[in-house]
Order: structure tokens, then sequence, then C-alpha cells
């Protein structure tokens, strides 16, 4: 259910705030339908001929640019139920949204025509900013940075904003300059599309209705880029012109050969892991026989050394075993030294004694010779003394 065909009498600002309960009461109790499917959302306060097919984030944005709008042209109760919608959306069906299939940005978008050539990289035009007239005289204006502070709070993501300038000073227009790729290609549209449904989109702003009050704003063209003028100037400077199947098809080509070089990365790696697996395996082998080698020389070391150990402890008790012997002969010599000391010393009493009696017995001995040579001598005298 819908209300784009419901009463049209409008509210004053002082009751916005308690017609956005009522409505968002309304729309929390099921009144209106919001959700057509997982991916599809539509507005219940738009006219039927104006009614549109919104992913959850472009409906957000369009509920949200509607009921914070400061155009003139925008009723009381449009915005209040805008506001309304935009706090159903962010408090009530973010959980409904969360538990269904992701929105795929990296993917082209879908529901455009893939054959209308668009400036690339994606490009948005501002118009109607409004100016002020300088002391100098020439026309001035909100820096880039503000519209782009701005279009960032309503989800659109720009990179930049650069306001045109010509010899009169601020030219009153503005590009918008998103990423590259798809989803810059998604900001943009998005961004097209928001200020489509709050009627500040392209045809509006070529209507020759009444005079325009607020930005207006749309995705670069190929009648933009084009055109003669300080707009169609920039665009030719900044970028080309495309189709959303070109991009596809460049895309596709740039894929092909990230796949191309992924493989042959791929290969190479492959057949450097298998290199890299043939030296491991090698090295796991050599390895193996180092390890054997090397518990075989553990082995033979450990039965080594027990042999020097048993041969050290024979030894070691031979020459204990031999050290015993030899203190017993020594102890056993030096007894029997002390007996032929004691021998010794009694054979030298006895010496002494046989060698004073030896010595008296020389004496007489000398005694007799003597006396026998002086017998024989005084012998000798008389008998020569008596011839």
């Amino acid at each position: 259910m819908d209300i784009s065909s419901g009463d049209d009498s409008d509210i004053s600002e002082s009751e916005m705030e308690e017609y956005e309960d009522k409505s968002y009461e309304k729309l929390k109790n099921g009144k209106y339908t919001v959700m057509v499917s997982d991916e599809t959302y539509t507005c219940p306060y738009c006219p039927k001929s104006n009614k549109q097919k919104y992913r959850y984030k472009d409906l957000l944005q369009h509920a949200s640019g509607v009921g914070n709008s400061s155009s003139a042209k925008r009723k009381p109760r449009v915005k209040a139920n805008h506001l309304a919608l935009a706090r159903y959306l962010e408090t009530d069906l973010v959980p409904v949204v969360s538990s269904s299939k992701p929105v795929v940005e990296e993917d082209p978008p879908s529901g455009c025509d893939h054959d209308e050539k668009i400036v690339w990289p994606c490009t948005g035009i501002v118009v109607n900013i409004p100016t002020r007239r300088s002391a100098d005289g020439r026309s001035v204006g909100e820096s880039g940075s503000k519209l782009r502070d701005e279009l960032i709070r309503r989800g659109f993501n720009p990179v930049r904003v650069h306001p045109l300038w010509n010899f009169r000073g601020h030219s009153g227009t503005a590009v918008v300059e998103f990423r590259k790729g798809w989803p810059g290609l998604h900001n943009a549209l998005s961004f097209e599309k928001a200020y489509e449904a709050d009627h500040h989109g392209k045809k509006n702003w070529g209507a020759n209705d009444d005079v325009k009050h607020g930005l207006y704003a749309w995705v670069a063209h190929a009648d933009d880029y084009n055109a003669s003028g300080i707009i169609g100037d920039h665009l030719r400077k900044i970028g080309d012109l495309k189709t959303i199947s070109e991009l596809m098809e460049e895309e596709a080509r740039k894929q092909d050969r990230l796949v191309s070089n992924l493989t042959n990365i791929i290969e190479t790696k492959t057949k450097h892991i298998k290199e890299l697996e043939a030296i491991c395996s090698e090295t796991s082998k050599s390895l193996e026989v180092l390890m054997e080698e090397k518990e075989n020389l553990l082995q033979a070391y450990n039965e080594e050394i027990k042999k020097i150990q048993l041969s050290a402890r024979e030894h070691f008790q031979k020459i204990s075993s031999d050290h015993e012997k030899l203190k017993s002969q020594l102890e056993t010599h030096k007894k029997e030294l002390e007996l032929r000391g004691v021998e010794l010393e009694k054979r030298e009493a006895l010496n002494e004694t046989e060698r004073k009696k030896l010595a008296e017995e020389l004496e007489q001995v000398l005694c007799f010779i003597l006396h026998f040579h002086f017998c024989l001598f005084s012998s000798s005298f008389i008998l020569r003394c008596s011839r």
C-alpha cells in the first residue's frame, strides 16, 4: 500500500515532528509497502508517476535527501514522511537487510543503459551553487571541500569536488570526482538517482518552468562532455567518453591479463615449489643418512668408551694389585734388612774382638820376628868378631 494519491493537505513546520512520529508508527505497523524483495525497495510517499525501485542504500539516501531538503518547494508533510521513512529504514529494516544477501558493488551496476556513453572516471556535475559578489566585483562561493563533506555525509563517497571558475570568478558550477572502478560508478549513479528523486536532476534543471532553488546534480554524459562552455572544457581535460559495456570489456581484458599473469605466477611458483620439494627430499634423505651415520658413530664411540673404561679399570686393578705386591715385598725386604742390620751389628762387635785379638797376635809375631832378626844379627856379629 502507498499514499501516492492520498491526502494533499499540508501541515505547518511546527507540526512536522508529530507528523513524522505518526508516519513512522504507520510504517512499523506495516500500513505501507517499503520492502518489495530482498534487494528491491520502493518509496510509498512518491507519486505513482515517479515511482522507482531502489536498493536499500539508494532509498535511504532518497529519504534522507528529501527529508532534509532546504527547497521551498518541499512541503513539510512530504519532508516529515521521508524523515519517518529514513528512520524506519535505519531502525527497523537494518536487521532484515543485514541478514539478506549484501549488495556487491565490485560488479557492474544493473538496471541502467550499458551502451550510453558517460565520462570516465565517473564525474558528477553540480549547478546552481549559491554565489555572491565580492568587493572587487568577482563572484565567490563555497569551497569544494564543504560540498564534498556534505556529499560524503549523504553516503556518495566522492574523492573531491572541484568548483569551476572563469574570468568573472566562481561560475556557480562544480564537478564531483568519484573513485575509479565499479564502486565509484555505483556511488555516482546513487548520487544521480538521489537528486532525480528530489526533483533536482538534469531534466529538472533543463525544464523551463520556474525559478530554480537549491542544488541540481547529475552524472556527466556525452552531451555534457561535448558541450561548449566551462563544464565541457573541464570534462574533456580530465576524462574520456566510455560506455559501461566498453568498461566491462576493458575490465574483462584486465581480468584476463590478470588471470594469465596469475596463472604464470602460479605455474612458476608451482615449479619452484616442486624444485624445493625435490631439494627438501634430497636434503631429508641426506639428513637421514647423516643421522644414521651419527647413530653408528655414537654407538661405536659409546662402545669404545666402555672398552676404555673397562681397560682402565682392569689396568687400575692390576696397578693396585702390583702395588700391594710390591708393598708386601718391600715390607719383607725391609724386615730382612733390619735382621741383617742386627746381624751386622752383632758381627761388627765380634769382628772388633777378633780384630783386637788379631792385632795382639800380629804384635806378638812382629816381636818374635824382631827378636829373631836381632838374634840372627847378634850371632852374625859375634861370628864376624870371632874371625
